[in-house]
């Protein structure tokens, strides 16, 4: 086979390179991750691999080792073995849970993270404000999807208040999961060469949706439970689809916690740092201080109680994860100094 013919069957996997590697070297896409090893597409066939043993080091750093989404090297054997991950050109992550500092990895080289929130009581908006906080370094462009448009009989106010929080321009798409016509919006994301991360609970309709556009019930799905709609993990590993559209998923397990890893922008809040840039005194604490444009936007409604408190913990939150980020960084560096993660524009660093 040639290397044109390679790299255009490489494209239905979502390569966006024009070179291959060495003769003799494989390239694959890692479409999920087990215990006893990992699963590979090769844009023509689907095969099991093992890692290489510099990827089992104790102590190597998990965003290190490939990840569902990864572009790998493979040499060939009994089973095959990954040598080497290419260059991320995006990747989403989250810190893990635990006290101890460690970027989890969720899914790599993908065009969009569909965030998706059912339209009963599943439906948040911190928690989507959260999300895409976690997007925004990530490289990907994220799409708010609000699942069970067929179960609410108010979807469209809801649907406005959203519109109203989100910054302009975020693309926000109401439907229902089960109904091809109405998830047919998404094929705009879902175009040949394209990938995709969908996340979101348990119970917001991610496998119902990953089935609709498979156009097959491959996914397992299951009830919610009637009190908070929240779902059993139906999904319980990350996985890499290909769709009929051309296109590449990644279905994901519901996500119970959402950390911040310390480098996030926080750029969906950019009014709010652009109100306290307005503020009498540059280290106004927005709270009784006199010419507080913060406290004049909450009175005013300009700024919603609800926005403001989610600002304030996702900054505060953001600041202990950076500064628990740095110290850890120096550690390694055997206490040089380092920069600070790109981005942290706290309300009180203004001169």
């Amino acid at each position: 086979m040639s290397d044109a013919e390679t790299i255009d069957r490489l494209r239905r996997i979502g390569w966006r390179g024009d070179a291959l590697p060495a003769a003799g070297v494989g390239l694959a896409r890692v479409v999920a991750q087990h215990r006893a090893g990992y699963e590979l597409h090769d844009g023509e066939s689907l095969f099991g691999a093992q890692p290489d043993g510099r990827f089992l080091k104790r102590g190597l750093d998990p965003a290190e080792r490939p990840v569902v989404g990864d572009f790998v090297e493979v040499e060939p054997g009994r089973p095959p073995h990954i040598v080497k991950v290419l260059a991320r050109r995006t990747a989403l992550s989250r810190a893990a849970a635990g006290e101890r500092y460690e970027r989890q990895l969720i899914a790599a080289n993908i065009d969009y993270v569909l965030v998706l929130t059912g339209l009963d009581g599943d439906f948040n908006p911190a928690r989507i404000e959260r999300y895409l906080s976690l997007t925004e370094g990530s490289g990907a462009q994220p799409v708010v999807l609000l699942s069970k448009l067929d179960v609410h009989e108010d979807a469209a106010a809801q649907v406005d208040a959203l519109r109203a929080r989100l910054p302009a321009g975020t693309p926000i798409h109401a439907l229902n999961g089960k109904d091809p016509a109405s998830v047919a919006p998404l094929a705009a994301y879902l175009q040949p060469g394209d990938s995709a991360v969908l996340v979101g609970s348990s119970g917001a309709g991610k496998s119902t949706l990953t089935n609709t556009l498979l156009g097959t019930a491959r996914m397992a799905t299951a009830a919610v439970r009637s009190h908070d709609s929240r779902g059993r993990h139906t999904t319980t590993y990350r996985a890499l689809l290909q769709l009929p559209s051309g296109g590449c998923l990644i279905d994901t397990p519901g996500m119970r916690e959402l950390k911040l890893t310390g480098e996030e922008n926080l750029d969906l809040f950019a009014d709010i740092e652009a109100l306290a840039e307005q503020c009498r005194f540059a280290d106004c604490g927005h709270g009784s201080e006199p010419g507080c444009a913060v406290q004049a936007a909450l009175d005013s409604g300009e700024l919603a109680p609800g926005r403001w408190r989610n600002y304030l913990k996702l900054h505060d939150e953001r600041e202990e994860q950076a500064a628990t980020l740095e110290a850890r960084l120096r550690r390694q560096r055997g206490g040089r100094p380092i920069e600070r993660p790109h981005g942290h524009r706290g309300q009180r660093e203004r001169e």
